[in-house]
């Protein structure tokens, strides 16, 4: 059965050996079922001593870590239940220096465990999305009058991707978020995002920036104009986008809160973080815990990640 955690002392009490973790991933991840095998799905899979599976097709061996977040992992898994636990509860995230202090890991690896769980994080991200659907672009970078004079970037004002990385935005009213990393703003990087992720004949409301141009012929398209210092558009008061934008602010927040910088490369995996937090915002910090669980089977090399 699935266990309700209360607290970090209830989760330590609840999983307190490795074997207990395991049988618990054995849970999530196979049902209780016996388990189909990574290498040859058609394949017959014997129990062997302690954690491991054989298949029988390929001789090769597994267990309930292969191919998820903690294959080859040198830490206990209630380590890395204490990290799933203080990242998906935390209201902003936590830094991989308070982590490593937390789960006493140095902070480098500290850093690589958030890094594979923030890879497992893209489960709530990437939703179809219809109905009424708001979007709008946030930016993220730093702002230039805060540089020192010898490091500001001539001509980067408002929608420039010189020193900033853009994200799309969608939110469906009542529903969940959506939001990608772009190149820049520009109707070729927006517009296909768009019409993948936002069913045709949706309610789509942006506003009156040319990027999201041309959308008339799938949606039904209304914008806000901002350009006169107010949030005024020509049709009536259900024509806003201020769900999206209250989004960015809580994500801007959390981000200058949290973080002392967060790099273009790497940017996707701390949004696709503030995303399952705000698509999960009414969900029990127990149901949170259990969910990222069921969806570990992600594999993030730190290779990958160091490129």
């Amino acid at each position: 059965m699935l266990t309700t955690i209360k607290s970090m002392l209830h989760l330590m009490q609840t999983f307190p050996t490795e074997e207990s973790c395991i049988k618990y991933m054995e849970l999530m991840l196979w049902g209780g079922e016996t388990p189909v095998s990574p290498f040859d799905s058609s394949s017959v899979v014997y129990k062997c001593n302690g954690i491991n599976y054989k298949c029988k097709n390929t001789g090769k061996y597994f267990n309930v870590k292969t191919g998820t977040m903690y294959e080859n992992t040198k830490l206990p898994l209630q380590k890395w239940f204490m990290a799933v636990w203080l990242v998906t509860c935390h209201k902003k995230g936590i830094a991989s220096t308070q982590l490593a202090r937390d789960i006493e890991v140095t902070q480098k690896t500290a850093w690589f465990m958030l890094q594979r769980i923030r890879a497992c994080f893209g489960v709530e991200n990437y939703n179809e999305l219809g109905d009424i659907v708001e979007a709008d672009e946030s930016f993220y970078g730093g702002k230039n009058r805060n540089r020192h004079r010898n490091k500001r970037v001539k001509n980067s004002q408002g929608r420039s991707c010189k020193d900033k990385t853009p994200v799309l935005g969608l939110v469906q009213r009542g529903g969940k978020l959506t939001a990608i990393v772009t190149k820049d703003t520009s109707p070729e990087s927006l517009k296909p995002e768009i019409k993948k992720y936002v069913k045709p004949e949706t309610i789509f409301i942006s506003d009156d920036w040319r990027g999201y141009r041309g959308l008339d012929d799938s949606y039904l398209h209304f914008t806000v104009k901002h350009s006169d210092k107010g949030y005024k558009n020509d049709y009536d008061s259900a024509v806003h986008t201020n769900n999206i934008e209250g989004a960015w602010k809580i994500m801007k927040n959390s981000v200058r809160d949290m973080y002392n910088s967060v790099s273009r490369k790497h940017l996707q995996f701390y949004v696709d973080e503030f995303v399952y937090r705000y698509n999960m915002r009414k969900v029990p910090d127990s149901e949170k815990f259990n969910h990222l669980l069921r969806n570990s089977n992600v594999r993030t090399t730190y290779q990958a990640l160091v490129a």
